[in-house]
């Protein structure tokens, strides 16, 4: 029986916006449905657990339908149930007996709980049978909420593209165990936003937080039954409201998150979301209707074409959102113009980035959605990344989408890993990706900002674990270790997992420092792994997606070797900020400049002389150097430049290397500032033109040219850097240091830009 109508006044309303939306008079409803036949807003007690009233919105205007209710108020806890046909051999699986989600809700209440209810056919049986039950009482639910948010003096920290370092992490794990966040804080949007652990992100030099996604998400049920959870996220609900859960509040989730935003941007860091457009946590035909599938699945989702009762599986998750459909591509410009306007978030990172961009036919570059952003006001000028994959045909993508977009350059990460790994035949490869990756880039205007390098992230092992273990070792996620990735191209240095050895270790710790500096000092834009900056592990865990714990939470209990590593990257981010030349916008060529009488970027071999095309091809050459000229057109602008002349030598050879220190124009001293063999050589030693230096094996050194007319000033600057490092070291919480550190971590040290 449904409840007793109260007959709530009702008016036509307008059919934009979508959503619902308080005008501080009463509440607009709005809610796009191409196939339905009567759609009825159902509201509830405070609790979402008593449904109260149904009111069948009076309206229907281009494919939307909408009310307006004088009566609601913020707070206002709804849901919808859509009529229609129940076909699923045409693609329509309509169940009123479902309470389904508002795709545009601002906020969430209550909790999934997978009952067969949830289901639009019956559990056990073929999906196209039709269950009666009704699923509201396990549903969560929508929620109208106010807006209004006093920000106070917030700026957009506005950072340009080649001066942005990318510190990606998880909003829970982040601050889960962190001493000096209150226990009631920890693992929350409130949490991220203290200034504890403000100023620690701060004092690294790093300029933007990528959060691992933050909308509201569904935990699968088979996760649940294991025992695990959904800790990444990528299971998406509700893409305008932030995840309850996250929230030390819930009630006020969405201005938690403005304040965690506020806080960020106070000190000068963005916020990057990490966002899931491309399949919903409705799975495949068999699974739940919790939204879009009972709103309008035959235009929300991509079906077979002459099966439409079949989804297409282009994500791998089941499903995926039919970016041909306008309306669809609204919801998701809607949705991202939301965050950046009304939460004030910088950029997105979007996950399975390919799905955004296909049609019938595949992956289309000039595809309307991509378009949109690049022209849309707001969109335009916040930072887009794409992870240029998915797992559909044609899905792999690296260095196709349009000017205005970076992307994921899994090329980098595989290239460095292997490299450093001491695989034969990398070198070639490896000169490349320190450019930026032109082979795929350097087209249509891009510049090099576009190759978003990494070497780790969430998926796969952290930095720590890819030199400690060959292997994945993943049992604690019930799979039988059939999950996560194989080909790690990892090096466990001798032995797998934990050791005391001294040389393992040693050799470890070097490996950590070459590829964090090989990170921080290639051309394009550095992604850094929150933790790995102090040698976080996960045990060799390469696919911690369902660790809810301490696998996966950041352990904030140092010993002296993580803060020395962790003062290392920081070491590192003062020289790439100093030196223009160690970011360069635009490509590196290698090409004579006849105007200007230089090359942007000469490749040395060990005895300081040009590689020849020819040697190039040799497996055994592991030593080579990178010269990039100061003197080299840093702009369209046809004159020299006035940067330092760097000169970054790696050597993946197991032993030493003599490298000959070149002669080059503009000064005869070199100056080391940086071996991964000697992390704490500081900035007096200097070598002359022609003198030899002794590589160590597997280390990276990094020299600057001292120039003889005048004082540089980028050396000013890092100089600058290491002195204040010095005086102010890194802000660490530790168990053990208990108040002092709490204390320390108050101080708010940080390190002045350059």
């Amino acid at each position: 029986m449904p409840p007793t109508i109260l007959k709530s006044r009702v008016s036509e309303g307008s059919p934009y916006p979508l959503g619902a939306n308080w005008d501080g008079l009463g509440v607009n409803f709005s809610l796009f449905s191409a196939n339905a036949t009567k759609v009825e807003l159902c509201l509830f007690d405070n609790t979402g657990a008593n449904e109260l009233e149904r009111i069948e919105l009076p309206e229907y205007t281009n494919e939307v339908w909408h009310g307006y209710l004088p009566d609601a108020r913020p707070g206002t806890t709804y849901g919808y149930r859509v009529h229609g046909p129940y076909e699923p051999d045409a693609g329509h699986r309509f169940n009123p007996n479902k309470l389904v989600l508002d795709p545009y809700a601002k906020a969430h209440v209550g909790s999934l709980e997978w009952n067969p209810a949830v289901f639009g056919y019956t559990m056990g049986k073929e999906d196209t049978t039709f269950d009666d039950r009704d699923s509201a009482r396990f549903m969560p639910k929508s929620r109208v909420i106010d807006p209004a948010f006093t920000w106070g003096r917030e700026r957009a920290p506005s950072v340009p593209w080649d001066r942005t370092i990318v510190y990606e992490t998880h909003v829970r794990g982040y601050t889960k165990m962190h001493p000096a966040v209150p226990e009631h804080l920890r693992g929350t949007y409130a949490g991220l936003g203290r200034k504890e652990v403000v100023d620690y992100i701060k004092s690294l030099g790093v300029t933007s937080v990528e959060l691992l996604p933050i909308h509201t998400f569904a935990n699968d049920s088979y996760l649940l039954d294991k025992g695990l959870t959904n800790y990444w996220g990528y299971n998406s609900i509700g893409f305008f409201a932030p995840d309850p859960r996250y929230s030390a509040v819930p009630d006020f989730v969405f201005s938690e998150f403005k304040e965690m935003v506020a806080r960020l941007h106070d000190a000068g860091l963005e916020v990057i979301l990490d966002v899931v457009y491309n399949h919903t946590a409705e799975g495949n035909e068999n699974g739940p209707t919790l939204s879009f599938r009972g709103i309008d699945n035959l235009s929300y989702y991509r079906l077979i074409a002459d099966q439409p009762r079949y989804y297409i599986n282009d994500t791998g998750t089941g499903n995926t959102l039919n970016m041909s459909h306008a309306r669809v591509v609204q919801m998701v410009t809607d949705s991202l113009r939301y965050w950046a306007t009304e939460m004030r978030v910088d950029g997105f990172r979007f996950d399975l980035g390919t799905i955004l961009a296909r049609e019938h036919d595949g992956f289309n570059e000039a595809h309307g959605f991509l378009q949109s952003c690049l022209q849309d006001p707001v969109l335009s000028s916040t930072k887009l990344i794409a992870e240029p994959w998915d797992i559909g045909p044609g899905g792999y993508q690296v260095g196709r989408f349009p000017p205005g977009w970076a992307e994921w350059n899994d090329k980098f990460r595989d290239t460095v890993r292997s490299y450093w790994k001491g695989d034969s035949g990398k070198q070639a490869a490896m000169a490349t990706r320190l450019s930026a990756s032109a082979d795929e880039f350097a087209h249509r205007g891009r510049k090099s900002w576009a190759s978003v390098n990494f070497i780790t992230a969430h998926d796969g092992f952290t930095l720590n674990d890819l030199v400690s273990y060959n292997e994945k070792h993943n049992d604690a996620n019930g799979e039988d270790g059939r999950d996560g990735h194989s080909d790690n191209q990892s090096w466990n240095c001798g032995t797998e997992g934990p050791t005391d050895d001294a040389e393992i270790v040693a050799l470890r710790e070097r490996q950590k420092r070459n590829m964090l500096a090989t990170l921080l000092l290639a051309q394009g834009t550095p992604m850094l792994l929150a933790g790995d900056e102090f040698g976080r592990t996960q045990d060799g865990n390469n696919n911690a997606y369902c660790q809810d714990n301490e696998i996966s939470w950041v352990n904030w209990n140092f010993g002296e070797k993580e803060v020395e590593l962790a003062e290392f990257a920081r070491r590192v981010i003062v020289l790439r900020q100093s030196f223009p030349i160690l970011r360069r916008s635009r490509f590196l060529t290698g090409e004579y400049n006849q105007d200007l009488d230089v090359r942007d970027v000469r490749w040395l071999s060990p005895s300081g002389q040009d590689i020849e095309d020819a040697q190039w091809g040799d497996s055994n050459a592991r030593c080579f150097g990178m010269l990039l000229d100061g003197r080299a057109q840093a702009s369209g602008i046809k004159r020299p430049a006035m940067d330092a002349t760097a000169l970054l030598v790696l050597n993946a050879h197991h032993d030493v290397v003599n490298f000959a220190l070149p002669e080059v124009v503009g000064g005869k001293l070199w100056r080391c500032l940086l071996d991964t063999n000697n992390p704490d050589t500081g900035s007096d030693e200097s070598f002359q033109t022609g003198e030899t230096y002794e590589i160590t094996g597997r280390s990276l050194v990094l020299f600057v040219l001292e120039p003889e007319s005048q004082r540089s000033v980028a050396l000013r600057r890092a100089i600058e850097g290491f002195r204040q490092m010095a005086e102010r070291p890194i802000p660490m919480a530790t168990p053990e240091a208990g108040p002092e550190a709490e204390r320390a971590l108050s101080d708010g040290a940080e390190i002045t830009p350059p």
